[in-house]
């Protein structure tokens, strides 16, 4: 526990606040040993059977529970050194889906049980006909040790037809329920905390829209109303539990529309103008697009994640790399995390190799160095000398790909 907090202020805190987790000190091989994906999922699941269906609020602190105890494992094993960044975030992320199923399965099961189960436009019952869409940083396995959400829900029951239940209402209304229901679920305060914040504002219309979408009128919308900037969102859009046959047709509209043909000078405009009012609205001054876009200063401090240089500029090449180019080089669309995707620029000859290496290497030492900043309980604000090179090598690859 000594090393622990000494290593980490971060951990201290989540120890005081949460007692409970001293236990996981008492197994150091269990506690530097976290488990893979299918143990976890089947664990969360196992827990949650020892507990009667109809005690709500004990389900609620155990799911919260499972996330303190295994997200303190995760960082014990990131601070020995056992795991790795890119392992810390898949571990994160595996533990999000995790939870979630869990939470889909208990809001689908208070739903049905009120209002009866709804139906497709063929008549069968939805089973339930609904996913759960990850974007940012749990889209692109990179989820961190306080990240939110960013969550779209999508279903494909009949909005008309009425559920079969004694209190009967029609699908579009049982399925912003459901939703309703998960967002609770996931960010009520308990003893234990909440789980997740939550954040739905990339659903298609932003904050005025549905909470939840039929898939008709998801793909009606990412065809004819979305803006440039919710198509670089789509390409870290990934299902992370719900409906197969759903979540494949899910896959479908996305492919059709990151692989559509796009007017490639219009495109380098939009993808530079948006991240232009980034940088002036969330950078330091010293980034700010006037002074940012083509240098910095080595003296002023670096947010890492919205500087020059930084994070969010290698996110936007890789993006506007994919709705550039997957037209012609589908293997772009595979996957939804930056990494991946800028091996494939690389293996379809899209990026010189050195140039895919160093935002490769880049990117992976910020959002390493954002984890420490994180574990620290600090902003992800470092001294401007620190990078200094990457940040130089970053905008000049930048500058090369027109933006």
């Amino acid at each position: 526990m000594l090393t622990l907090c000494a290593a980490s202020p971060w951990i201290a805190e989540q120890i005081t606040r949460f007692p409970l987790l001293l236990d996981e000190l008492l197994n150091e091989g269990r506690l530097f040993k976290p488990p893979l994906a299918p143990e976890l999922a089947a664990e969360l699941r196992e827990r949650l059977t020892r507990i009667p269906e109809d005690d709500l609020e004990q389900q609620m602190e155990a799911l919260r529970h499972f996330k303190l105890a295994h997200r303190l494992r995760v960082a014990a094993s990131e601070i020995a050194g056992s795991l790795p960044l890119m392992k810390v975030s898949d571990y994160l992320t595996w533990l999000a889906e995790a939870i979630l199923e869990q939470v889909l399965a208990l809001a689908w099961r208070q739903t049905v049980a009120k209002y009866g189960t709804p139906l497709r436009t063929d008549g069968s019952l939805c089973d339930p006909g609904f996913i759960i869409v990850g974007y940012g940083k749990v889209g692109g396995l990179e989820l961190g040790h306080g990240s939110d959400l960013d969550l779209v829900f999508i279903h494909d029951g009949d909005p008309q037809a009425e559920t079969d239940g004694p209190k009967p209402i029609d699908g579009a209304q049982f399925f912003t329920r459901l939703g309703q229901r998960i967002i609770h679920l996931l960010t009520a305060q308990t003893n234990s905390g909440q789980l997740y914040e939550v954040d739905m504002r990339l659903r298609p219309s932003g904050a005025s829209g549905l909470l939840v979408s039929s898939l008709g009128a998801f793909a009606r919308y990412q065809e004819n109303e979305a803006w440039t900037w919710e198509h670089q969102a789509l390409v870290r859009a990934r299902v992370l539990v719900g409906s197969e046959d759903v979540g494949r047709a899910f896959e479908q509209v996305r492919a059709a529309i990151l692989g559509k043909q796009r007017d490639l000078p219009t495109l380098r405009q939009e993808v530079s103008e948006m991240r232009a009012k980034m940088r002036d609205n969330l950078g330091s001054k010293s980034t700010a697009a006037g002074t940012g876009a083509n240098a910095f200063e080595a003296t002023a401090p670096f947010d890492l994640k919205q500087d020059a240089g930084g994070i969010v500029d290698i996110e936007f090449m890789v993006q506007y790399a994919a709705l550039a180019w997957s037209e012609t080089h589908p293997p772009l669309l595979r996957w939804t995390d930056n990494i991946r995707i800028l091996e494939e620029l690389e293996h379809e000859g899209l990026m010189p190799a050195e140039d895919a290496g160093l935002l490769r290497e880049a990117y992976k030492a910020y959002r390493s160095a954002a984890h420490r900043q994180a574990l620290q309980k600090d902003a992800g604000v470092i001294p401007g000398d620190q990078f200094a090179d990457e940040r130089r090598q970053v905008m000049r690859i930048w500058r090369e790909l027109g933006l």
